[in-house]
């Protein structure tokens, strides 16, 4: 059997028992939202939104696999993002590039005018 405690905006407190149902149902009534459907032995729990892996998370796994063992430009850091496929311009790369290096993540060298990232 379930069981919920309450307590309003104004204070009261409500225990609610009953099936896991009954009481999502009523637990959803008194937040105002739409009713949870609960499995029976398994606890309601409110579902978690995962984050999409963004160019950062994705460079750092560039650096665990060991892509910046040598020295890479940021046209070939945008190919190999590329070929994982994830699309992202030069322009959006290279202050996460940078971020990276001043978190001591990568270094950077400049070679002809260009910067290289090391890992």
């Amino acid at each position: 059997m379930a069981k919920a405690h309450i307590t309003t905006k104004d204070g009261t407190k409500v225990t609610i028992e009953g099936t896991p149902d009954e009481v999502a149902t009523l637990v959803a009534r008194f937040e105002g939202g739409a009713p949870i459907r609960a499995k029976r032995g398994v606890r309601a729990r409110p579902s978690r939104i995962t984050a999409k892996a963004g160019p950062l998370s994705l460079i750092s796994e560039l650096i665990d696999g060991g892509f910046f063992k040598k020295p890479k430009g940021l046209s070939a850091i945008k190919l190999a993002l590329q070929e994982q496929g994830h699309f992202y311009p030069v322009t959006s790369l290279s202050p996460i590039l940078l971020r990276l290096v001043r978190k001591r993540n990568l270094r950077r060298i400049k070679d002809k005018k260009r910067w290289q990232y090391v890992g």
